[in-house]
């Protein structure tokens, strides 16, 4: 393998609150990939920054995603993959992300505001609440259709929602059959 161009590289992407972290968890486990969350990245000054319902600039932003950009690299091609949980916004998000991981396939984690906002409100010991939902909402960009990726509804449980992405990513090794089929509302897009 010529570092991470061959590797596996799957990004959980989306507002706070989709459950970008609980999906990537999951999948990073039942693929046997390396782990990589994002908000471990974060320097202190941005965590406090959110956790006062302060959105990051792009000057704030660009930096973080270059500290999970190549956290991720050195996980991919030491494991032979890694599942990321970013929230990777907007296109200039995803494409500094694609510069340290050109093989990546996004998998956007969409719902309603209201239910992203009940797990907000219910969320303990994370510099992020519903303080920046709104901003994050406005600030995102969906999959164009020349990005590699998926867009899921949250709305599912995650036992559900990680077999209908891994059944869109064509997974079926991975998927467990004594789940029973997958609900097609689950799988809203593929690029």
């Amino acid at each position: 393998m010529d570092g991470q161009s061959k590797a596996r590289v799957l990004i959980a992407m989306g507002v706070c609150g989709a459950g970008k972290s609980a999906l990537a968890r999951t999948l990073a486990a039942r693929l046997g990939l390396a782990l990589v969350d994002a908000d471990d990245h974060h320097s202190e000054e941005a965590r406090a920054a959110m956790s006062r319902g302060e959105a990051l600039s792009d000057a704030e932003r660009l930096p973080w995603l270059d500290r999970v950009g190549v956290a991720a690299a050195a996980a991919a091609q030491a494991s032979g993959g890694v599942v990321i949980a970013c929230s990777a916004l907007r296109r200039i998000y995803r494409d500094r992300l694609r510069g340290h991981l050109p093989s990546a396939c996004f998998i956007h984690l969409s719902g309603a505001r209201d239910l992203i906002a009940g797990r907000l409100k219910s969320r303990r010991d994370h510099f992020v609440g519903v303080g920046l939902l709104d901003s994050q909402l406005a600030t995102l960009e969906p999959l164009g259709h020349d990005e590699s990726g998926i867009v899921v509804d949250v709305t599912a449980s995650l036992d559900l929602l990680s077999e209908a992405v891994l059944r869109k990513m064509g997974d079926a090794a991975a998927v467990s059959l004594e789940t029973g089929p997958v609900p097609d509302r689950l799988e809203t897009r593929q690029n």
